[in-house]
């Protein structure tokens, strides 16, 4: 899924990047404001864990690749702002030093893999799992299925990107100058390769930890308390 360098025209990878700035902005704030001393090694580990899951990935016609993120899980237990963080870091390294994705592409890997997925994976699992237990099986079906969907939506992103660079900068003299495949071919490639195989892992890695943390230290699964403005209340806070 990393978008690899020159495939992107600058209408698109400055764009991405505009938009990412003060998402790590915000992201920085967030998580130095909320993360609890316990979370502090998880963040860490999960910019690890989604460093080395990324680099098992298989080739997608048209020159990206397919791939696994962790996004999820990540996002489902530190929080979709720390994930930000923590999946930024990972891109942002692979990009640098090992050439996994360009360097003009870092903003728009990091808003397709480190923003949209995580997000949208926190949203989809708190809205299946309710006010269910922390322990409940309903929890593990959440995280499977936030697995699958946002791995599929980061993948859906990354080929509408891919898609719109012919129609952004047209062909000169019978080449064009950035990714040649429209919509019609770039969504394809993108969506099916993830919705057959890696959104499918995706998943099932995303329950698979879940039930672990469920049962080795189900804490990590609650949400911190805050003190309302009135300071007489307390209620759920994202991280």
């Amino acid at each position: 899924m990393h978008i690899p360098e020159g495939y992107l025209g600058p209408y698109t990878y400055i764009a991405l990047f505009l938009i990412m700035v003060p998402i790590w902005l915000y992201a920085g704030y967030r998580v130095r404001k909320d993360l609890r001393s316990k979370q502090v090694p998880l963040l860490a580990i999960s910019a690890a864990f989604s460093f080395v899951i990324m680099m098992f990935n298989m080739p997608i016609p048209g020159g990206s690749t397919g791939h696994m993120v962790g996004g999820a899980i990540i996002g489902i237990i530190l929080g979709p702002w720390a994930a930000v963080v923590s999946i930024s870091v990972a891109l942002i390294i692979q990009a640098l030093l090992f050439a996994d994705g360009g360097v003009t592409a870092i903003g728009a890997n990091c808003f397709n893999m480190a923003f949209v997925m995580p997000f949208s994976a926190y949203i989809i699992y708190k809205l299946i799992s309710g006010k269910s237990e922390v322990t409940s099986m309903r929890r593990v079906a959440a995280a499977v299925i936030a697995g699958y969907i946002s791995l599929t939506l980061a993948a859906g992103f990354t080929g509408f990107e891919f898609g719109i660079q012919p129609i952004l900068h047209p062909a000169v003299n019978g080449e064009f100058p950035y990714m040649p495949y429209g919509l019609n071919v770039a969504l394809p490639a993108m969506l099916s390769e993830h919705m057959l195989f890696f959104s499918i892992l995706e998943g099932i890695m995303t329950g698979i930890i879940l039930l672990y943390i469920q049962k080795s230290d189900p804490s990590l699964l609650e949400e911190k308390k805050v003190k309302s403005s009135a300071g007489q209340k307390t209620q759920p806070t994202a991280i």
